[in-house]
């Protein structure tokens, strides 16, 4: 029986300058040999060269292999038996939110400048593709995906809710509760372990373990286990202007239990697992955090944590 593999590719960023009207503007920097540009057309070459790896992997192991798209819907074990993404963390994160109960191996295309914490393999690096470093064949590491030999984690995901709309269910990394300007105040009522109080802050990060190493470390919050069942949040940046501090400032709850904010903003946004995917609250809305029932499968992770907080 012929393997389903679903796949997603990210755009790079050389190709998306190329595909726009910056592409005049990405032109005259290289000819100043700007630094802001010096790496985009080796990291995209690497990437490339990742991908048409991967693609050439596919057809030697003879898998039908199905692009995901915006037109995609739940991708299931009764249809397919392995997700691939090409690219790094963000290009994953992206990928998962369509995945239902089917393993994921992320592969960082470009691992000299992208960051691949969720990723299990890893493409070109510049030294490789001059030859001064031999590595490891992607067909080698896809066929162990698929024969099943590639160790797989599963991880907690979060559920979020705007009142009884279940915004998603498939937040991996995090959630970003937030004024849409980053300059303005972010102002909202909360309430986690029977505790209520009414916050002014930059707003707030709420999300599981595999999202601990990154925003929410950095806003403060505790790195934690990665097979961990609890959801996390920490505020950034606390308005107290006469001293006090906030009882829920950092908060980290159990399955069953949950954290519910009220939005006192007219402006207000919600990022999941990054910039892409917003949902918008009205004043007055109750949004809800709380562990997923769905839990995600990724293969190949190393046994140590990564403390990066950068997407790709």
């Amino acid at each position: 029986m012929t393997l389903r593999v679903a796949y997603l590719v990210k755009r790079s960023s050389w190709r998306a300058f190329q595909e726009t009207k910056a592409a005049g503007r990405l032109r005259a920097l290289q000819r100043r040999k700007d630094p802001t540009v010096a790496t985009l057309k080796p990291t995209h070459e690497a990437h490339q060269r990742t991908v048409d790896e991967v693609m050439e992997a596919f057809q030697s192991l003879g898998v039908d292999a199905v692009e995901i798209t915006s037109s995609t819907r739940d991708i299931k074990r009764s249809r397919f038996s392995l997700v691939v993404t090409v690219g790094g963390d963000g290009t994953l994160l992206r990928a998962s939110h369509y995945v239902s109960d089917v393993p994921v191996l992320g592969i960082n295309s470009a691992p000299d400048s992208s960051v691949g914490f969720f990723c299990g393999a890893a493409g070109w690096s510049r030294k490789e593709i001059t030859g001064q470093v031999e590595r490891v064949g992607l067909l080698e590491t896809l066929d162990r995906a698929l024969d099943g030999r590639l160790q797989a984690r599963v991880l907690s995901r979060m559920r979020v809710t705007i009142g009884r709309e279940i915004v998603s269910s498939r937040i991996l990394n995090d959630a970003l509760f937030c004024h849409r300007s980053p300059a303005a105040t972010s102002r909202y009522l909360i309430e986690a372990k029977g505790i209520n109080e009414e916050h002014k802050s930059s707003g707030l990060w709420v999300g599981p373990a595999a999202g601990s190493t990154a925003a929410q470390r950095s806003a403060g919050g505790k790195v934690l286990p990665l097979e961990s069942d609890k959801i996390q949040l920490v505020v950034r940046e606390p308005y107290t202007p006469k001293g006090e501090r906030y009882r829920l400032q950092r908060v980290l709850i159990g399955p069953g239990e949950t954290i519910t904010v009220r939005s006192k903003m007219r402006d207000a946004l919600i990022f999941l697992d990054g910039p892409d995917l917003v949902a918008k609250p009205e004043f007055g809305d109750v949004i809800t955090f709380s562990r997923s029932s769905e839990p995600l499968s990724l293969l190949g992770l190393a046994t140590r944590r990564s403390v990066s907080s950068k997407r790709d």
